[in-house]
């Protein structure tokens, strides 16, 4: 089964899809949204689209791992998309976007190119990391 990986927020929203069976993400796409509504319809476009059946949608929490503001935000976006139908998880995102920035940085990218596809890499990120959990991977080295 595919997965989308989403990457919120409030003017971009970063898209990732894992492979059919479930194990590789990869980045998709950055979507430009104008409010929660537009990017909800975008988001399950997305999904239909990549024939993607599950969600999941990266929660901001706080570095201490407190729900703070961007954590709630988060949540009620996935309340939006479970609305429209379609089965959705929260993961635990914090800092994907400072790894996706710097792996970006480190491959090269200038600056605007870097801004036109830091959300889809953290959307990648945050997909990666839920799909290791699922698979009891989420230290792969220590399974070895």
């Amino acid at each position: 089964m595919r997965v989308l990986g989403v990457d919120y927020g409030e003017k971009r929203v970063g898209l990732a899809v894992s492979d059919p069976e479930g194990r590789i993400a990869s980045p998709l796409r950055t979507l430009r949204v104008r409010s929660d509504e537009d990017a909800c319809a975008q988001v399950a476009a997305a999904a239909r689209e990549q024939g993607c059946g599950r969600v999941v949608v990266g929660l901001a929490r706080t570095l201490r791992g407190r729900m703070g503001a961007k954590a709630r935000a988060c949540e009620a976006f996935a309340d939006k998309l479970r609305a429209q139908g379609l089965t959705v998880d929260l993961f635990d995102e914090r800092l994907t976007t400072v790894a996706a920035e710097r792996s970006l940085q480190d491959q090269g990218l200038s600056r605007g190119k870097r801004a036109d596809r830091v959300d889809a890499v953290a959307a990648q990120m945050i997909l990666q990391a839920y799909l290791s959990a699922q698979r009891g991977q989420l230290f792969p080295e220590e399974s070895a």
